[in-house]
């Protein structure tokens, strides 16, 4: 459905965007993830047409950014990350307008906003004043104004920025169940959000895609490494770490904390053979007590963090 081709958008003599090229199917949820100053907004700025690109292309249906903008934004429902109302206005007059603006007929008005109020769950607002909103109410009224005309395609830029726990995951159903109808594209830097949400993530490091796949996907691309966390009873780390190194999987020995004769400290390792029966040989012989051992998950947090690391 969208096709974004050798994408790339410079601001002076700096790239934001270098090159990127993925696509998105219709009826996918895409988590566009990256560290600050990675090109996600820029990307969604460009594929809604409120930037032109440096050079590249993006293609919507049979819609091309250069050809066809107006084409392409009434396609396109977009929510930045700071909602666009007015907050003067009471709800259901700021959805009127809205209306207005994207010429839907006054005969169908009511009924539409009727059906995004209780999508969205701003029933009880509709009335109020959005001045008077919390930012979680905010952030759906944002969304039933990027809704308003019927979208084919969902752009969310942050959409659970700044939200409280119960916020956040009201959010994000109600993102689940647009998303059964409508491709939909968000960004965001809270990636348990991503994970529970999306179908498939892209992440951008400086201006380039570094991975592309499902949660699952990337976790394995990421690679063999692993880490082991381990406390034990004892003062002595040089030791600890010279008898440890003896094992060719291990490549580091990291001091975490020590403190009242406790050490804590991690096990960097690689390849697929898992070294816990090695460790545990070694701290047994040397009648180390020991506190805790455990080999640490892989999540999307640490994939994101080796992917990005540096930046």
């Amino acid at each position: 459905m969208i096709k974004i081709d050798k994408l790339t958008k410079y601001y002076g003599d700096t790239c934001a965007v270098d090159q990127i090229s993925f696509e998105i199917k219709k009826g996918e949820i895409l988590g566009l993830l990256g560290p600050n100053g990675a090109g996600k907004t820029t990307t969604m700025r460009v594929l809604t047409c409120f930037l032109k690109p440096t050079s590249g292309d993006i293609k919507v249906k049979d819609f091309y950014i250069r050809e066809n903008p107006v084409e392409i934004k009434a396609l396109i429902g977009y929510l930045p990350e700071s909602a666009p109302l007015y907050p003067d206005m009471l709800v259901y007059d700021y959805l009127e307008f809205v209306a207005d603006v994207r010429q839907i007929e006054k005969a169908e008005q009511n009924s539409r906003i009727k059906s995004l109020s209780e999508m969205c769950g701003i029933n009880e607002v509709m009335h109020r004043p959005i001045s008077e909103l919390s930012k979680g109410y905010k952030q759906r009224v944002g969304l039933a104004h990027a809704m308003m005309n019927d979208p084919e395609i969902l752009v969310l830029d942050e959409p659970t920025s700044g939200l409280d726990p119960n916020q956040i995951v009201e959010i994000r159903d109600i993102i689940k169940r647009i998303g059964r109808e409508k491709t939909v594209i968000l960004s965001t830097h809270i990636l348990s959000e991503a994970e529970a949400t999306c179908d498939r993530i892209v992440i951008i490091n400086k201006g380039k895609i570094v991975a592309d796949g499902t949660t699952a996907e990337l976790k394995r691309e990421a690679g063999s490494d692993y880490i082991l966390q381990v406390s034990l009873q004892y003062s002595e780390f040089e030791d600890i770490k010279k008898n440890l190194q003896t094992i060719p999987e291990i490549n580091d020995v990291i001091l975490t904390n020590s403190k009242d004769g406790i050490i804590d400290f991690h096990i960097a390792c690689s390849g697929e053979k898992d070294v816990r029966p090695d460790v545990y040989e070694i701290i047994k012989n040397n009648n180390w007590p020991l506190l805790e051992f455990y080999r640490e998950t892989r999540t999307l947090e640490t994939t994101f963090r080796e992917l990005t690391r540096g930046n």
